[in-house]
């Protein structure tokens, strides 16, 4: 939908440092500065734009009476990643370093996204914890988020691997449709066949089928033992990257992350990422809200 007349809401588009974004300001006046919400669109970073998002943003805008950022960041293959995150990156530290100018608390900004935009929103908050220039952010919204590449075989992965919209197969083939590698590594990433075992050593204390709780692991079947594909590895080098896999980022920054809230769906094959990352950041002292919609789909 394009930006149009709304009784409730001030909407207008702009650029945050040639970023384009899409602001909605509650008409009320407010005795006090508002709330700030930074939003992410998903799409695997090859779909979904702002006008798509429009119905979203003006609805959390309207019932959380704060001022929403919607960032129309450019999308791949036309845009190489990771220009995705660093666009995000962008819109972000602008807005936090601008707030006061559109009526809003530098110091009660959230950052929220849904798939992909969950992605983004996690590797943006652990940048952002390095740096002393600018607000912190006071909480993180991850909505069904992808945040690991490793591992494709977790319970939830098998447990939707056929499901309607986001198949286990489909989600390999937009990832790498969104790095702009060739589709052909697809059946060895299902495998882990990309993994060395030093990596998945190394990593199996954050993502490992036994961190999940028993109630989601039902029907669940370790899976077979695979070799490992040196060529596959070094082309999909960009998967163990922290800003495309965040579940991988070292304990001394997760124990710097905001409060969390976190939104699983059963019927999704992303729903062990979320449970991972709840597990993480509660292990890090991290305040973490969760709800796990039983009948939802990614």
């Amino acid at each position: 939908l394009p930006a149009c007349r709304d009784s409730r809401l001030f909407i207008k588009d702009l650029h945050f440092d040639e970023v384009p974004v899409r602001i909605y300001r509650p008409r009320a006046p407010s005795a006090s500065k508002r709330r700030g919400v930074i939003f992410f669109h998903g799409g695997c970073g090859i779909f979904g734009s702002i006008r798509s998002y429009e119905r979203i943003c003006r609805y959390i805008a309207r019932k959380s009476d704060s001022v929403v950022v919607s960032v129309g960041y450019h999308l791949s293959p036309e845009h190489k990643y990771p220009a995705q995150t660093l666009e995000c990156l962008t819109a972000a530290e602008h807005f936090l370093k601008t707030a006061e100018n559109y009526g809003v608390d530098p110091d009660r900004i959230i950052v929220c996204g849904d798939s992909a935009g969950g992605t983004f929103t996690a590797n943006i908050c652990q940048e952002l914890v390095k740096r002393r220039d600018i607000p912190k952010i006071r909480a993180q919204v991850l909505i069904y988020p992808f945040l690991q590449a490793l591992n494709f075989n977790l319970p939830s992965h098998q447990k939707n691997a056929f499901i309607a919209f986001l198949s286990r197969e489909r989600t390999i083939h937009f990832i790498l449709k969104y790095l702009n590698k060739d589709c052909s590594m697809k059946e060895a990433i299902l495998a882990g066949s990309h993994v060395p075992k030093s990596m998945n050593l190394k990593y199996r204390k954050w993502i490992n089928p036994d961190l999940i709780p028993e109630v989601f692991k039902l029907g669940y079947k370790p899976p077979l033992p695979t070799s490992f594909l040196p060529q596959v590895h070094e082309e999909t080098k960009e998967l163990f990257e922290t800003r495309f896999s965040p579940l991988l980022a070292e304990d001394a920054v997760v124990c710097r992350l905001p409060d969390t809230c976190i939104i699983t769906c059963e019927h999704d094959v992303l729903r062990d990422d979320g449970l991972l990352y709840k597990k993480r950041l509660e292990d890090n002292n991290v305040k973490v809200t969760w709800y796990h919609m039983e009948e939802s789909f990614h």
